[in-house]
């Protein structure tokens, strides 16, 4: 899980092949959202240029054949505007580019099959505009991509939250059972306790941002801060596991986790007043996982515990947790779906094998095929569930 103190942003090395396996199932190509790279004329596709504005979207396309091809999009408009090829009866989606500035031309590389497609366009400050229609003869023509409403990820929204707000109780109960073993000075009990209540906020990874600064007492590393592991703001369920792996008594102790304590029980007091933007819903879906790969599988979160594939395996738990609220929309918008609930069955089972009584595997004691695999099996997961935050994203209709 990406965690306060290291920044929040999500892995970017792998997006233009993620966003470019988006929707090979549908029978067209979704290139990478945020793309900025310049028309390609070498390439051997067939080009197209099309104009994005809001009196002349989709114009200087008469006529389309099957197949891989590229639509240069260049906005001759004063505003930036995304654009979505889609079939104009039903809105389902083929290809996107978001946030196409005034005078600039992104590529937009599709295979069209078989049916009627249009271009929209969704400028920042007015209302989306339909461009002609052009009927494509031939070809293979797979499923498409419905657009995802706000108002359809309000349910699953507030269904989550629902979830979360359980899973902070447990948290606290938890954390409480960790007071006590260092209020009475029992740091093997101590040591026994800290995993399970870390392992429970781990779950909870989607409703991150939403949790705000408390995060960061609650997660935080000591990544920026100036006297690292020893600086004073240096707070949270970390802190409590250097002190427990670093010989540190537990007098020195109750400090950080009498804070800790305080923390998350004023984060479950307040979850009630919360709430989470029903937009991220499906980003965060593929987040957890990309920020567990980043942070759990190269050991930047350890301070003592040995415990990331522990975390790994919680944060495969919150990912479930999530789909489940989703798995509603995709089962209609998302062909892979079956394959993605294989992979993760394949994920857990790897993580599983790592888990012995009540103790993991360290990272440092995998063998090189080992952790060969698992990075295999989680980057996979990761790309494809790249899928859910393109599909579950909201776009305008109108």
């Amino acid at each position: 899980m990406q965690l306060a103190g290291l920044g929040r942003r999500p892995l970017r090395l792998w997006g233009a092949l993620i966003a470019l396996l988006a929707l090979t199932t549908v029978g067209a190509v979704l290139l990478p959202r945020a793309s900025h790279r310049s028309p390609a004329t070498g390439d051997g596709l067939r080009h197209t240029t099309i104009e994005v504005s809001p009196s002349r979207c989709g114009h200087g396309w008469q006529s389309a054949t099957a197949g891989l091809q590229v639509f240069d999009l260049r906005n001759t408009s004063d505003g930036p505007t995304e654009v979505y090829l889609e079939d104009p009866a039903s809105q389902v989606v083929y290809g996107e580019v978001e946030g196409i500035g005034p005078g600039v031309t992104r590529p937009l590389t599709v295979r069209l099959g078989e049916g009627t497609y249009a271009f929209k366009c969704v400028p920042d400050d007015a209302d989306a505009v339909t461009g002609p229609s052009v009927h494509v003869a031939s070809g293979r023509r797979g499923p498409g991509a419905a657009p995802v409403t706000e108002h359809d990820l309000i349910p699953p929204a507030i269904d989550y939250q629902k979830w979360v707000a359980g899973g902070l109780s447990e948290v606290v109960r938890l954390t409480s059972r960790l007071q006590r073993a260092i209020d009475h000075g029992d740091l093997a009990g101590a040591r026994w306790a800290w995993l399970p209540a870390h392992l429970e906020y781990e779950r909870l990874g989607a409703a991150y941002d939403a949790f705000g600064d408390a995060d960061a007492q609650i997660n935080g590393t000591d990544a920026g801060l100036p006297g690292g592991v020893h600086d004073k703001g240096f707070a949270g369920f970390h802190r409590v596991e250097y002190g427990l792996w670093h010989g540190q008594s537990a007098v020195s102790l109750r400090g950080p986790v009498s804070a800790l304590l305080k923390s998350v029980t004023g984060l479950r007091d307040s979850w009630a007043q919360t709430r989470m933007d029903p937009a991220q819903l499906g980003l965060r879906a593929h987040e957890i996982l990309e920020n567990t790969v980043q942070f759990e599988l190269t050991g930047r979160t350890d301070y003592g515990s040995g415990s990331n594939l522990a975390t790994a395996r919680a944060n495969l738990d919150g990912t479930r947790e999530v789909l489940s609220r989703l798995r509603p929309l995709l089962t209609t918008r998302y062909a892979g779906l079956p394959g993605l609930d294989r992979e993760l069955d394949r994920a857990q089972r790897t993580l599983d094998g790592f888990r012995h009584g009540d103790g993991w595997t360290r990272l440092d004691q995998l063998t090189r095929a080992q952790r060969e695999q698992t990075d295999s099996v989680l980057g996979d997961l990761v790309e494809r569930l790249a899928s859910v935050a393109t599909l579950c994203d909201p776009r305008r209709t109108a």
